[in-house]
């Protein structure tokens, strides 16, 4: 799992600082015009990346977390979150990092979700965060008002109810509702939301859920378990159930190219910027040779060939699932056709009966409170990934679909917007007014030479080295230091 939605929780550690924020006073305002103009939604790597960067700037700003801490889906005690305790960066820790912030040196090569929480906390703790974060309130909606966007709010101490904010020293009482408007308004919640549960015929008399849901190896334990989808949850959780369940299948409508973590001693993905250059089509003809070399024939396990060439779709960074196949510990089943009670039927004929049906089967990527503002693929709507074309001050950092590590881009973003915002308030406005002309007008082709798979799940995926690379030369025509330096290569 590599992912950056925001929403985190439990109040204590790292993330509870005693930090300076930025003064937002006892009651901001109701939409009349007092209070900042700047909102900043969600907690998690987007949130907290895009708060520094206004802090920095001094800039002044409203920020909300609807649970009780920094950290986003990273934190598994989130309700929200739909993180799993086996789950790792499946990016390296080198391309994985906020620019200039890399991880310490005694972390893994691809970090546990634990080292990868305890980052964000740390990080929050040193920019001063948290103390300015209004915990537990959640943005229910976002409407246009004027040249703003009025925003609602529910929960204790939400902007707009004269409350300080809830920062975790204890339960408030109070208005639990609010509308405020906001010139900018910054959606930093991610894309992992909306679940996509398919709605298989039959019924199923087990227990059939998203992995969303899915937490603990216990889950799994002395019960015949299918996972449905072949990304890289589904991979990870396939893992844990060959070790745990009493029997456990994978099913995949689809062959992929699978990657192993680590070639030659050194993680996979730092090849991409330590090896040579090439054009995007002798690129992939070069890995798809290693990677039979490496592997063999994964057909012989069972895998359907791949139907494209790799990098075309989300790299699946999974050799454990390879090693499982080998021994026996999983097999591979084919697309499913329908539940026939204990029962799950595939495409081929073939059934199997199973106690629990996981789906990993993705997510929309929605902004479910943007109401109209956003399209059911949001990811499209968004310039560089997270400017809205069509609605100044609506941002969205982090609402990105990469083949690499998101941290780096996200923090790209956040430095870019801060600055445009800085100009809009202390500046002659000129660094704004031409970016966002240039998001309302510009398509900037971030496919790095690929050809992108054209299913929804890739509808806006981008390539990590040309997003990185297309914000960089933004910069540069913004007349702004884009700090190549501090991004790993990854920008050229």
């Amino acid at each position: 799992m590599n992912t950056n939605a925001a929403g985190a929780a439990g109040d204590t550690g790292p993330g509870k600082e005693s930090g300076t924020g930025p003064d937002i006073g006892t009651d901001i305002g109701t939409g009349s015009g007092t209070g900042p103009d700047i909102l900043v939604i969600g907690a998690g790597p987007s949130g907290l990346a895009t708060a520094a960067e206004l802090r920095r700037r001094g800039l002044a700003f409203d920020h909300v977390e609807r649970h009780d801490g920094v950290g986003g889906l990273w934190d598994i005690d989130n309700p929200t979150t739909p993180m799993y305790e086996s789950a790792h960066f499946i990016s390296s820790k080198r391309l994985s990092c906020f620019p200039g912030r890399p991880f310490d040196s005694g972390v893994a090569d691809y970090p546990p979700r634990v080292e990868i929480l305890r980052y964000l906390r740390e990080f929050a703790a040193e920019e001063g965060l948290s103390d300015g974060i209004r915990f537990g309130v959640e943005v229910t909606g976002i409407a246009r008002d004027g040249a703003g966007y009025a925003v609602t709010f529910a929960g204790e101490g939400a902007p707009g109810t004269g409350m300080e904010p809830r920062n975790g020293t204890g339960p408030r009482t109070g208005p639990r509702t609010a509308t405020r408007t906001y010139r900018h308004v910054i959606c930093a919640s991610g894309t992992l939301s909306v679940p996509v549960l398919p709605d298989i015929p039959g019924d199923f008399d087990g227990d059939y859920r998203h992995s969303a849901t899915y937490r603990s190896i216990d889950e799994l334990r002395g019960k015949r378990v299918l996972i449905i989808g072949a990304g890289n949850s589904g991979c990870d959780i396939a893992c844990d159930a060959a070790t745990a369940a009493d029997a456990a299948d994978l099913s995949m409508r689809r062959g992929y190219w699978f990657i192993p973590k680590h070639l030659f001693g050194k993680p996979s993905d730092e090849w991409t910027v330590t090896g040579p250059q090439l054009p995007a089509r002798i690129m992939q003809w070069g890995a798809q040779a290693i990677l039979r070399l490496y592997f063999g024939d994964l057909r012989k396990l069972g895998l359907p060939k791949p139907d494209h060439r790799i990098f075309e779709t989300h790299p699946l960074m999974n050799d454990q699932l390879i090693h499982h196949l080998r021994h026996g510990d999983v097999s591979v089943r084919g697309d499913v056709e329908h539940f026939d009670g204990a029962d799950v039927v595939f495409r081929d004929g073939t059934r199997g009966t199973y106690d629990l049906v996981l789906a990993a089967t993705g997510f929309r990527h929605a902004v479910p409170y943007g109401g109209d503002l956003f399209s059911d693929h949001a990811i499209e709507d968004m310039y560089l990934g997270f400017a809205h074309r069509k609605h100044p001050g609506l941002w969205a950092p982090g609402l990105i679909e990469l083949n690499s590590g998101a941290f780096g881009a996200i923090g790209q973003q956040a430095r870019l917007l801060a600055e445009v915002l800085a100009d809009e308030a202390t500046g002659t406005g000129d660094l704004a007014r031409t970016f966002l002309d240039r998001a309302a007008t510009r398509s900037p082709d971030l496919s790095g030479g690929l050809a992108m798979d054209s299913s929804d799940r890739h509808r806006g995926y981008a390539d990590s080295h040309a997003l990185h690379a297309a914000l960089a030369a933004e910069m540069e025509e913004l007349g702004l230091d884009p700090q190549r330096d501090k991004l790993g290569g990854l920008a050229g």
